[in-house]
């Protein structure tokens, strides 16, 4: 069956960084997009970056471009969020979903909070 598993959240400091790692499986991982969306607190739900099946077409929200990298690896089935430069703001739960967008079926998400 279909599954999407995130990781590598945790609290970081403001300017810090993390990686997140989401691992899919149950699907043909090479013939999808993939986005990272967050949710914070209080708030709904916000695409943050989105990458083709090959990598070729890369986009992002404009509250993260320029921080954060998306990038995927076809042959571990696994697409990745580079987060540096990281603000109180980008405090959320942190989803891979699979396609263009934030609606897309989603993993269990992975906690980001940046505070000192």
């Amino acid at each position: 069956q279909m599954q999407l598993v995130e990781s590598g959240g945790g609290l970081a400091q403001p300017g810090g960084s993390l990686r997140l790692s989401c691992a899919a499986s149950g699907f043909t991982f090479n013939i999808v997009s993939m986005s990272w969306a967050r949710q914070a607190p209080g708030k709904g739900l916000e695409w943050v970056a989105g990458i083709s099946r090959d990598s070729r077409d890369i986009y992002y929200a404009d509250s993260v471009k320029g921080r954060f990298t998306i990038s995927r690896d076809n042959a571990k089935n696994t697409v990745y969020l580079q987060m540096n430069s990281l603000k109180p703001e980008d405090t959320a739960l942190y989803y891979c979903a699979l396609g263009w967008g934030a609606q897309g079926r989603k993993g269990q998400g992975t906690q980001v909070t940046v505070s000192s």
